[in-house]
Order: structure tokens, then sequence, then C-alpha cells
């Protein structure tokens, strides 16, 4: 079997079994693989359910909904009618998506979301018997985790009986079904252990991947083993799951690494050091995830020159391919949805073509630790240089005198493509909130301030409406000359704020960074067929 270097994560669940009124038909369900046909991606990472409840076949699970005699949520009933009809009609859901993937040449890779809260009866229509039934094996119950945080309910493996019932699920689905490979979504739920139990917990949870890598490889030595976790070996470690040893004793033959600081979004600024120390020299691969979505208060979905960025990136630090992540969510896919994913293995066609580097922002779905479980320590902010582990996110505060440092990582070679006069502009965006036109600040990339005389600053103080969310402040516009250009890799900017008026009680925040850079398809080439740069255009009538 070959080893994919494009994998798309599919739910399983919003761009399909919600969406087609029952009975879903077979070809309906084929869909997922069929809407995928004719695009780089290799494997399809197929989400089999909640994790909790399945939507398909199962004698060591439970399928969904099967706990209800009322439905509080009209989908999740929806997804158990279609589930079950197609079950009952003799097309087993997972065996349909699974044989439509390999008759069109795509791998498949079914994945568990490994832990979940148990939710109540009656309410959460997803959940199973065995957690409604089992409340005594959730993590919360030896009373070191407050009743409030939602990892009280998750499953504590350090119980024989939880890691059984996950266990056998994963030992069914690899053994009934002609699977390429599993994926253990571990980056979901961030906790498997009472905190106290956490060193013990790492034998614990190695000989559980043991034995599931074992069951896998019995199947077969080419069926791969993906395991989903952050991209700090050290996050993992403490949390019970120990990456460096099970990649030393073979037992992961992926990791997709996922950054939890910034959220579910887009961010060109992911680091994978970490995970590709401690896989080098090893046959374990690792996948950088590339998420789609924005969440801006000027875009939902994140552009091609963006996807280009990020992808590029992370090209260049050497991962063995991309994770493509949460794309389902701009379901029904359009023409802008294969243009991205045409371009991104390919790292050297996306060289010259325009990218867009933003550095991750919060937004008003994706606060700062979105992940579930997982709570950044909140006094980083304050730092006078401001830069995590693991890339930099906004916003942060501008305190008078104070100057704030932020890293921007490009992947252009801006001096190459010059050379054939094929740089067409570079742009470099600050937003502060709660600036006013009295105060005045200081940029500089590199340590070199950037004059005045290349700014536009732009009002948007106060705005009526907007796209998204209504985000004020003002932009402060560089068009760089090329003394001021970025250079290929990291680049650090450094805001300072020199002056602010006493009288105003908000302090300003640094809420934006972006680098956009354009290109020439050729020498003196246009930009379009109409140009910005021509004036006004009129065609005639036909």
């Amino acid at each position: 079997m070959s080893k994919p270097k494009i994998m798309f994560y599919h739910d399983g669940r919003h761009p399909l079994i919600y969406m087609y009124e029952p009975p879903m038909q077979k070809e309906e369900y084929q869909e997922a693989v069929d809407q995928l046909v004719g695009t780089p991606v290799e494997a399809i990472n197929f989400t089999t359910g909640d994790g909790r409840t399945m939507l398909h076949e199962t004698e060591a699970g439970e399928l969904w909904g099967t706990v209800n005699k009322k439905w509080s949520h009209i989908i999740f009933r929806r997804a158990h009618q279609n589930a079950k009809h197609l079950i009952e009609e003799g097309n087993d859901p997972l065996r349909v998506a699974i044989d439509r993937a390999h008759a069109k040449g795509k791998l498949m890779y079914p994945v568990l979301l490994v832990q979940q809260g148990s939710g109540e009866h009656g309410v959460d229509n997803r959940t199973s018997s065995f957690r409604l039934n089992n409340k005594h094996l959730e993590i919360g119950v030896k009373g070191n985790i407050s009743k409030s945080d939602r990892s009280y309910e998750y499953l504590d493996f350090a119980h024989e009986e939880v890691r059984k019932e996950r266990f056998d699920y994963i030992k069914e689905t690899i053994n009934k079904y002609d699977v390429d490979g599993f994926e253990l979504q571990m980056n979901y739920g961030l906790f498997y252990f009472d905190p106290n139990e956490v060193n013990d917990g790492r034998k614990i949870m190695t000989d559980w991947i043991s034995s599931i890598s074992k069951e896998l490889k019995n199947k077969g030595q080419d069926k791969e083993l993906v395991v989903r976790v952050s991209t700090s070996v050290e996050e993992s470690y403490n949390i019970g799951l120990d990456l460096e040893k099970w990649v030393n004793d073979g037992l992961i033959d992926v990791i997709v690494g996922e950054d939890n600081h910034a959220g579910s979004v887009t961010n060109p600024n992911v680091e994978y050091n970490e995970l590709l120390s401690i896989t080098k020299n090893t046959d374990t691969r690792v996948h950088a995830s590339l998420y789609s979505h924005m969440d801006s208060d000027r875009l939902n979905e994140a552009t091609i020159e963006s996807i280009r960025g990020a992808a590029c990136n992370y090209w260049d630090q050497g991962v063995d391919g991309l994770y493509v992540a949460q794309w389902f969510s701009q379901w029904p896919y359009k023409a802008s949805f294969y243009e991205k994913l045409r371009e991104i293995p390919y790292r050297d066609i996306m060289d010259a073509k325009d990218k867009f580097y933003n550095v991750a922002t919060s937004t008003g779905k994706q606060p700062p630790g979105s992940r579930i479980g997982f709570t950044p320590n909140s006094t980083e902010r304050s730092s006078d240089l401001f830069s995590k582990k693991h890339g930099d996110s906004l916003p942060v505060v501008l305190e008078t005198g104070k100057p704030v440092k932020i890293v921007n990582t490009i992947a252009d070679d801006l001096s190459k493509w010059d050379e054939v006069d094929r740089v067409f502009d570079v742009k470099l965006r600050f937003r502060i909130t709660s600036a006013t036109e009295t105060d005045e600040y200081v940029f500089k990339i590199n340590g070199n301030t950037i004059p005045d005389t290349f700014l536009r600053k732009i009002n948007r103080t106060y705005l009526m409406a907007s796209p998204r969310h209504r985000i004020f402040g003002y932009w402060y516009v560089f068009k760089l000359p090329k003394e001021f250009w970025p250079s290929k890799g990291k680049n650090t900017l450094e805001v300072s704020n020199l002056k602010r008026d006493e009288d105003i009680g908000p302090k300003p925040e640094l809420r934006d960074v972006e680098f956009e850079i354009k290109y020439l398809m050729g020498k003196n080439y246009h930009r379009s067929f109409v140009d910005e740069d021509l004036g006004p255009y009129e065609f005639a009538n036909e």
C-alpha cells in the first residue's frame, strides 16, 4: 500500500448523514467519497460516529440513538433514521464508504473519537448505555476535577473496563471491514487520567496503544495506525500520551499534529519541530493539520492565498504530508474548495503565487484554548516578547512604552523572484483595537523601523455593520519597499505605543498581523484581465 501524503478528514455526519432526508439512499452516502474523486486526496479519514455511539452496524459498540425514546434534537434523530435504514436494507454505511473509496482509488481510515463526555439521558441523543450506566468510570469521581469542568465526565483509562470497551470496538472495526488503517483522534477530549495518576497512566496507555497496533498489523503489515495529538510532545506527555515511546517502539505509523493554542483556525505559524524531532530516522511520519476555517470579521473560510501560505510553511518544515482538517464544513463544495485542494501537495507550484500570512487571532467562535479540555496559561499574554513555544497568537495588550514582539513566518524567497521581476506587491498590516487618532505607534520589522511614508491608516473605529463579527479599531497598512521586505523564515515584528491619551479607559490591543504578497505571472505581466492599475475598463455590449 502506498503511503498517503494527503489525508482528508471527513466527520461522517455534518456533510453527509445529517443532510439527507430519510430514507437516505446508498448513492447519497457514497457522495462522501465521490465528492473527493479527482482531487489529490489519497486517504479519507472517516469518523464512524460520535465516539460513544456509531453510525454503522456494530456488536461491540452501540448504534447512535438506540437509548432514546424521545428526541431532543431533530438532526440526531435523522442520523439515527438514516443509519438504521441503510443497515436494514443491507447497506452498512461504513462498508458502503469503504467499498466506494476503494472503487475510486482512495484509501479509507476509520476514525474513533477516543474521548467524550457521557452526556445526560434524554438530553444528549448521541450517548450510549455504556456511558450512562458507568458513571463510576469517569475521571471526576475521584474528586480531583471540578464538576463544572467538562473533563469531569471523561472516561478514566486507568480502568480496565474503559480500555476494553474502546479496544473491543476498534478490534471489531479492524477485522470486520477492509480498512487501510485506523485513526485514534486523541486531541478532542484532552484528559485520560486523574491528574494525580498521569505518571502511572503513561504505561497503561502505551500498553493499550500497543494492543491496537498489534491487532492492526495482524490484519496486514501495511495497515497504518494514525494518532491525532498536540504538536507539543510535552503537552501529550502531561496527559499520559508518551509519543516518543510509541514512536521508538514502532507502535504508530502517522502522527497528525494539531496546535492547541490557536484553536481550529488557519494558522501558518504552527511549528512541527518537536514531532519531527522524535520521528527523525524512524518509520513514523508526521502530517500537518491544514485548517481552512478563518472565522474572522472578514472571512469565514480561508482564501486560497492563506491556504498556500500555511501549506508552504508546513512543507518547508519537512513534514511528510498534510492532513486536511475540517474542510468538510465547506460542504456543499464549490469551485474554490477544489481550487485550494488542487495545489496543496505541490510546494513548487505554489512558490511564486499570491500568499497571505496571518498570525492566529482569537475570534467569535474560536477563543484561545478552544480545543476541548485545554486552557493556556493566561499570564503569557503580558509578556514583553509575546511569543509562545508553539507559535504566537493574538490579541495582546499594548502597554504604553512597552514594545510587543510577534513572529510571523513566511515561506517566500522574495529576493529570488525579485531578480526576475515577478514580485508585484508586499503589504504588511496591523490592526489595533481601541486605537484613536491621537495615538502614536512605531512599527518595526526585523529590528528596522518602518517609516510612516509607506503607511496608510484606515479608520474603522466604528462600523454600523460588517460581513461577520464587528471588530473596531485602526488599520495600519504598509506597502513595503524592498529594503523592508520580510525574509524567508521567521520575521520578528515589533509594535510600540508611544503616546496614549490618559482619559481613555480601554487599552489598545494588537489584534491582527498580516503579510500579503502578490506576484506577476511573468515580467511586466498584467495582474488580471482587468488590472487595477489600468484604470476604468468597460466591456462592449454583445
